[in-house]
């Protein structure tokens, strides 16, 4: 097994919060995983042209909701 180099990240009350590993061992990690994150998953959104029917236009509906909030 392979020694990672990490760091141990704390909040205020020295509470452990997340982990910070070096980009080398990151690549090393996703390799021995098969799970990179080098290709970005294409998908095919054509299949849902049409499925959503709108009644009002995008702009217009983001508009009065943001007015609502004020």
């Amino acid at each position: 097994m392979q020694k990672i180099r990490k760091k141990i990240l704390t909040d205020a009350a020295q509470r452990p919060v997340a982990v910070q590993i070096d980009y080398e061992d990151w690549l090393k990690i996703e390799r021995t995983l098969g799970a990179s994150t080098e290709e970005p998953r294409v998908t095919d959104l054509s299949r849902y042209h049409g499925i959503v029917s709108l009644t009002e236009e995008p702009l217009a509906y983001q508009t009065r909701v943001r007015n609502e909030w004020s």
